[in-house]
């Protein structure tokens, strides 16, 4: 039990490296609080409560992997190399591709009943 509360701690303090460091971290969870606050204030269906929560930890989730990678490609050297540049641009690709679908995710899913209730 001990040595699966030590891989707890560590995760955590990966998640508060990514937020202390990452500043797209921060906007990603500021928007995925905002869409929560959002959504439990529309009262979505449990689907679709699963469905933006997909979305935001996948979008989190990506962006800590991107994080991982930058600092593994730092921590081989300084020297710009392509292949470096290219998986970097990969990575952060990967957090921009889930971040506009979950966006479109929050869209379809807040849009309609935003609507509704601000003008219906």
């Amino acid at each position: 039990m001990r040595e699966e509360f030590k891989s707890f701690q560590y995760a955590v303090e990966g998640f508060r490296y990514a937020f202390r460091t990452q500043r797209h971290m921060k906007v990603h969870l500021i928007a995925a609080i905002l869409v929560a606050v959002a959504a439990a204030w529309l009262e979505i269906k449990p689907v679709e409560w699963a469905l933006l929560l997909l979305a935001m930890a996948l979008v989190i989730s990506l962006e800590m992997v991107n994080t991982a990678i930058e600092l593994t490609i730092d921590r081989i050297g300084p020297e710009r190399h392509p292949l470096a540049k290219a998986a970097k641009d990969t990575a952060a690709g990967a957090v921009l591709i889930a971040a506009v679908f979950a966006a479109a995710i929050g869209l379809l899913l807040l849009g309609p009943p935003l609507w509704d209730k601000l003008f219906g």
